[in-house]
Formats: C-alpha cells, sequence, structure tokens
C-alpha cells in the first residue's frame, strides 16, 4: 500500500483518494507485469560457453580434480 499522510488517515475515504488510490494500485501492477516479462526475458537467455567453462573450472577445483 502506499504510504501517504491520506491512507493513514482515519474516517470516511472521498471518492477522489480511492479513486487516485485504485491508479496508483493499476500503476503498480502494470510495472510489476513489465518487470516479470522482463526478467523472464534474462531467465531464459542461454548461458554463454566461457562462463560454463569458468564455473567447471572452478567446480574442478573445489572438488580436488584441479584442473587448469
Amino acid at each position: 500500500m502506499i504510504d501517504t499522510p491520506d491512507s493513514r488517515r482515519k474516517g470516511p475515504v472521498s471518492k477522489s483518494d480511492r479513486a487516485a488510490l485504485e491508479e496508483a494500485r493499476l500503476r503498480q501492477q502494470a510495472i510489476g507485469v513489465k518487470l516479470r516479462h522482463l526478467f523472464d526475458e534474462v531467465v531464459n537467455e542461454p548461458v554463454p560457453d566461457e562462463f560454463l567453462e569458468i564455473l567447471r573450472r572452478a567446480d574442478a577445483r573445489v572438488s580436488g580434480g584441479d584442473t587448469p
């Protein structure tokens, strides 16, 4: 929830306050959808071969296989 002085106020909420809160919720929801879409694209990208080789070497050193 948005932490503004109006959102902490006790008592009846005006129509304009409700409309502003709903607009803020919709904006936050749209941002979340776009971020999830962007993140999904990054997660689904292939790992470069060079990076995989670095990981293999690190695993070998940790497990005692000390390959160059």
